[in-house]
């Protein structure tokens, strides 16, 4: 089973820092959805020609983020968002905002420049969702 994951081994960001993002962004945009079936560490260790240790490091990550949950005899899965609780919440966007906060004000964008930002972004990700799902929702 193939995962539309693409990988750069010279970026910055780590492969499973890598493997994370474009995972949820996947999860968000409704590419994913919950209950989808992850490949296995070794599946996609391959697809990327990576080490499956990376790979198991990246749903390690997932999972602690409650995205993905391994299901015994069914592989690693996609949760389903609405289980997430208002604490745990919180404790995901905390690092994110923090780090766009700082992000914008070293570059000197003002907080509205990111509050219309956060929305595009938001539209981008319903709108492809609401393709996804044919136009219903």
């Amino acid at each position: 089973m193939s995962l539309p994951i693409h990988v750069l081994p010279s970026a910055e960001l780590p492969i499973y820092r890598q493997i994370v993002g474009q995972v949820l962004d996947a999860v968000a945009s409704g590419r994913l959805r919950p209950g989808h079936r992850l490949p296995s560490h070794r599946e996609l260790a391959e697809q990327l020609v990576v080490s499956p240790h990376t790979v198991e490091k990246a749903y390690d990550e997932l999972k602690r983020q409650g995205l993905v949950r391994a299901r015994p005899g069914n592989g690693t899965c996609v949760e389903d968002s609405a289980t997430v609780e208002p604490a745990a919440q919180h404790e995901r966007l905390y690092a994110p905002a923090r780090s766009l906060a700082a992000e914008a004000q070293v570059i000197g964008a003002p907080l509205h420049r990111v509050q219309e930002l956060l929305g595009e972004v938001d539209a981008e990700l319903r709108a492809e969702r609401h393709h996804r799902k044919g136009g219903r929702g």
